[in-house]
């Protein structure tokens, strides 16, 4: 893609935590945006930039290859994020999931190519590395997946990567957990968890403590995305970066969003069975494209903490909107 703006960018799962926050970026920006997106968690997040004319919403399934042909035609650029999210929602239908995760991204990045969509941009996952001894994981490790999830997350890597072609660029980024208030507010990632806890409880309960968690603010991760659309194409074809941050423990975390929320937020540390601990290195992405997150984790917390006083997240412990699992529980989608 040529860095003018005004190309057209199709957005899968746009309407989601991340791609609500993303899509009005790319808006302004001076994109076209097409979303292609089920709008499970409701239609409202687009609502303040819904009259734009460069905005154009398909509500739909990735599974549908009709829809997705059409939904990629006229397209420069495919920012990929749809997909059953993360192990425990991938595990209340592991056939759903790995057919929006696995068996329709095939078609969609045939149907690109053939399209004449220039670049393609994998939104895969830092999961994919399993658990590592390593300090620094880095791009060069051996992945070990250890759920269908990020196994499946890892194929589609492979596939993406198979399919390059000349003047289809493809690039696979790895994000860490991504933290922060979005539109369609997701409250079961740890960083917005222990917020939503800490500022409506005023206690946190902490299961081990000692595992490390790799995150990114959604404004960092957001801004990856639009920056992935407008390198030179020998800097990202074929390429894979990891997308994080900060590496903290659980109990680090839980001690920057008391600080944040406030000293008489109790933290309850309890011992747990589960000591997965997952950290990643973004010295790569730092070396290779100049890309330094510029939010923390206490920017995080601070905007949450902000919308919950503002208003602007409504019955945050029992709406299923905030909880995938919860939601996709009630939905019965096949």
């Amino acid at each position: 893609m040529t860095k003018d703006r005004g190309e057209r960018v199709l957005v899968t799962g746009g309407a989601g935590y991340v791609g609500s926050v993303l899509v009005p970026k790319l808006l302004q920006a001076g994109y076209k945006v097409r979303v292609l997106d089920l709008y499970l968690y409701g239609e409202q997040v687009f609502d303040p930039v819904r009259g734009n004319p460069d905005l154009e919403e398909v509500k739909g399934d990735l599974r549908d290859r009709v829809l997705v042909a059409s939904a990629v035609r006229g397209c420069d650029g495919v920012i990929h994020l749809a997909c059953i999210s993360n192990d425990p929602s991938f595990e209340l239908d592991p056939e759903l999931g790995k057919s929006i995760n696995f068996d329709a991204f095939e078609p969609l990045v045939d149907l690109s190519r053939e399209a004449g969509v220039k670049r393609f941009i994998y939104a895969s996952s830092s999961s994919v590395y399993g658990v590592k001894e390593d300090r620094n994981v880095t791009e060069t490790l051996p992945l070990e997946p250890l759920t269908d999830y990020s196994k499946y997350k890892a194929l589609c890597e492979e596939i993406l990567l198979r399919k390059r072609a000349p003047g289809f660029v493809c690039l696979v980024l790895r994000p860490a957990t991504v933290c922060g208030w979005s539109p369609r507010l997701r409250l079961d990632l740890t960083v917005n968890i222990l917020s939503n806890h800490a500022y409506h409880n005023r206690k946190i309960k902490v299961f081990g403590g000692g595992q490390m968690r790799p995150n990114i603010h959604i404004q960092d991760m957001t801004d990856l995305y639009l920056n992935a659309l407008v390198w030179e194409d020998e800097a990202i074809d074929g390429k894979i970066f990891n997308a994080g941050y900060e590496n903290h423990t659980v109990s680090e975390i839980a001690s920057i969003v008391r600080e944040v929320v406030g000293r008489d937020v109790t933290v309850e540390t309890t011992p747990t069975n589960d000591n997965r601990s997952y950290h990643i290195s973004s010295e790569k992405i730092r070396e290779e494209l100049g890309f330094v997150p510029t939010h923390s984790i206490h920017d995080a917390v601070k905007d949450l903490v902000d919308a919950f006083e503002s208003g602007r997240v409504p019955h945050p412990m029992d709406d299923p909107r905030y909880y995938n699992i919860r939601l996709m529980q009630q939905v019965s989608l096949r």
